[in-house]
């Protein structure tokens, strides 16, 4: 990921821990499905982007098995390094400013990442070079414009204070360079980068409870930013959070687009006795 100074959500606090857990729910069986489908097995190499939690981390570390080996790095491993374990090398790193931690990945992945870093063009081309001829890249972003409300059926006061209280916190997310609109050009991108056989899907959970504790988390850790930026009152976070904990509100997540691609082979034969 990008450096913490322009990460509005950034690792250092008690919160972050709680959206890892909320993600895992919410995120784990996608991502998982997808890696499962791109082949996984004993021995692969692998590279987490940004990783943030341990689940991804420990999901890979099993399926590579003792003869594989993953490199799960970010600008604030504090969460990670409980996975720092053979075959799991945990760094920190930052994909938009760094040379990749090596190359001959099998996989590299990336979750929730790019859309925060400024520079993701470059980001992007270090995660393809870190690839072996032959290998995935899956990149799984959200995409906040293409579903911008926390609840999708706004029917009474408490939905529109949530509804308003998550257009600042994208205000917030814009002015420190995330592009709201990044997901849905995953493909695009990935195409345009030379990846062959690229396709892409998306996730989109409308209510859960693990949307609520994310929520929950989420405004605890930005809530002071938003009333610094006028764009809520202590009160109104205060009432958000109480409504939140009510447990009666569906709120949604912005849609997490997932999109697969393989770098092209060097020659015909060239990943011959590699993982297929």
């Amino acid at each position: 990921m990008t450096r913490t100074d322009e990460y509005l959500l950034d690792n250092q606090q008690t919160e972050a821990g709680q959206r890892f857990e909320a993600f895992a729910t919410l995120f784990d069986p996608t991502t998982f499905r997808h890696i499962e489908r791109l082949g996984i097995g004993p021995g692969w190499r692998c590279w987490e982007v940004g990783a943030g939690g341990t689940s991804v981390v420990s999901w890979l570390a099993k399926k590579v098995g003792p003869t594989g080996k993953i490199v799960a790095t970010d600008i604030d491993t504090s969460w990670a390094a409980a996975a720092a374990r053979t075959p799991v090398e945990v760094r920190v790193h930052d994909v938009a400013a760094e040379e990749p931690p090596g190359e001959g990945f099998d996989l590299v992945h990336a979750r929730l990442v790019l859309v925060h870093v400024p520079d993701k063009e470059r980001a992007l081309r270090s995660m393809i070079k870190a690839l072996r001829p032959g290998g995935r890249l899956l990149v799984e972003d959200a995409d906040p414009a293409l579903q911008p409300l926390l609840c999708p059926d706004e029917h009474g006061p408490e939905q529109q204070l949530a509804n308003r209280l998550r257009q600042g916190f994208r205000k917030l997310l814009a002015e420190r360079g995330a592009d709201l609109a990044y997901g849905r050009r995953l493909p695009g991108l990935l195409r345009e980068a030379g990846l062959r056989e690229v396709e892409a899907d998306a996730y989109f959970p409308v209510t859960s409870p693990a949307c609520a504790a994310l929520e929950t988390a989420t405004v605890r850790q930005i809530g002071q930013q938003l009333v610094t930026a006028g764009l809520a009152t202590p009160e109104d976070i205060e009432r958000h959070l109480a409504n939140v904990a009510t447990g009666s509100m569906d709120l949604a997540t912005a849609p997490m687009i997932s999109a697969w691609g393989r770098k092209q082979a060097a020659r015909v034969g060239a990943t011959e006795g590699l993982p297929a």
